[in-house]
């Protein structure tokens, strides 16, 4: 299914995730003031393999992919906002691909502590051991060590 909605989360707290040999792999998390679509879906118009499930009692405001690029044809200043979100998202992602790629196990976990604590307050440790990439025991050893 393509994913229509681009959505702006006033308050509460959703995760991105997709199911991979019936096992749920998250990989994203967002909170209070964040922009919140199947990006590769709303921006390519094509199917997405993404869930977004929402995990706190939330508010969010949503706008079409049509309704935001009619908005666009009038409002420059907004089409250079969403370009800016966009920029941002993908910083974000390559971060998280880098870190993937070159951290240990540990090393995610302290960066993760170090720069979205509030995570570790509002997110189930499976769904954060999925998000590092890591087995929940391995998060438990890690966590033991720090």
């Amino acid at each position: 299914m393509v994913c229509n909605n681009l959505y702006f989360l006033e308050q509460g707290c959703l995760r991105g995730y997709y199911n991979l040999d019936g096992k749920e792999i998250t990989y994203w998390f967002g909170f209070e003031n964040n922009f919140i679509t199947s990006f590769y879906s709303f921006i390519s118009r094509k199917p997405g393999v993404e869930n977004i499930q929402i995990l706190e009692d939330s508010t969010l405001w949503g706008i079409s992919y049509k309704t935001l690029n009619q908005l666009f044809d009038f409002h420059k200043d907004l089409e250079r906002l969403v370009r800016i979100i966009n920029e941002q998202y993908y910083i974000k992602l390559e971060e998280r691909l880098m870190a993937m790629q070159f951290k240990s196990a540990r090393e995610r976990y302290e960066q993760l502590m170090e720069t979205s604590p509030h995570i570790l307050q509002r997110i189930s440790l499976g769904q954060i051991a999925s998000f590092l990439g890591i087995s929940q025991e391995t998060l438990s050893r890690i966590r033991s060590q720090v």
